[in-house]
């Protein structure tokens, strides 16, 4: 895997994370998951990647999440770039949450980290994975059998989903949108909105805007190709725009936030 080497990333950071990282247990994610039999279950033959997720280099890597590493090392890693832990962060979004779902989708699933928590916390709701990397949706796959809960898994994009118009009572999204362009977030709020039934709402958990907008130095050395528009943006704002009513966000632990909104 190709890694620019003059990232502040990858000659202060990466060394001291790639230390701490349990390396066995990668790799045995990494055999155990039959990595084409998987991507070629949800990938289509013809699927085209849009432009802003596939031109970019996500943390310094050449090929961000279509690769099979960046897949296997995505865990690991953020456990450690969500101070103070990576649960209490997570759990914010569940916290925020004002409804009892019946069926949930989490967009840009990654390799479910906030999916299967949301599957455990609302165990008899539907859940519903998408995500636009076939790689960590491998991994992902294998997290929840491992967790043993039933989650169903989508490749494509959170801009225009093959999902129906009202399907869902509950939206999510973590760790998204910074790595978006904001007019691709304001498309995919747009699709939420649609998504979700009269009365549900979207639960969005990412990056403090008004704390990054100060951190400066913080959004470099993470090299995410769209943080700094991110920051400069408001996502209440952008919910608001997208319809969104009763729109709220709280600070999580200082660095994070989750913003709520109602589709009346």
């Amino acid at each position: 895997m190709a890694i620019r080497k003059d990232t502040l990333w990858e000659q202060f950071l990466s060394p001291v994370i790639q230390s701490l990282l349990d390396k066995e247990q990668m790799m045995a994610v990494r055999d155990r998951i039959d990595w084409q039999d998987t991507i070629d279950r949800y990938q289509a033959p013809e699927f085209s990647y849009p432009s802003y997720y596939h031109t970019q280099n996500y943390h310094g890597i050449e090929g961000g999440y279509l690769t099979q590493t960046a897949a296997i090392t995505y865990d690991p890693i953020t456990q450690y770039v969500l101070p103070p832990y990576e649960p209490w962060i997570r759990q914010g979004l569940i916290d925020g949450i004002r409804t009892q779902p019946r069926k949930i989708l989490d967009l840009g699933c990654g390799t479910g980290s906030m999916t299967i928590p949301l599957k455990q916390a609302f165990p008899g709701a539907v859940v519903t994975g998408l995500d636009l990397s076939p790689y960590m949706l491998a991994v992902a796959e294998d997290r929840a059998k491992q967790a043993n809960v039933a989650i169903e898994w989508v490749h494509g994009t959170a801009e225009l989903t093959q999902f129906e118009t009202g399907s869902f009572d509950l939206v999510t999204a973590a760790l998204l949108f910074h790595e978006t362009p904001p007019a691709v977030a304001q498309t995919i709020l747009a699709e939420s909105y649609r998504l979700l039934a009269p009365g549900s709402e979207i639960a969005i958990l990412d990056g403090n805007q008004q704390t990054l907008r100060s951190l400066d130095w913080l959004n470099n050395i993470f090299e995410e190709p769209y943080i700094q528009a991110y920051a400069a943006g408001n996502l209440d704002a952008w919910l608001g725009k997208a319809g969104f009513d009763e729109v709220r966000t709280k600070d999580v632990f200082w660095l994070n936030q989750v913003s709520i909104g109602i589709r009346l």
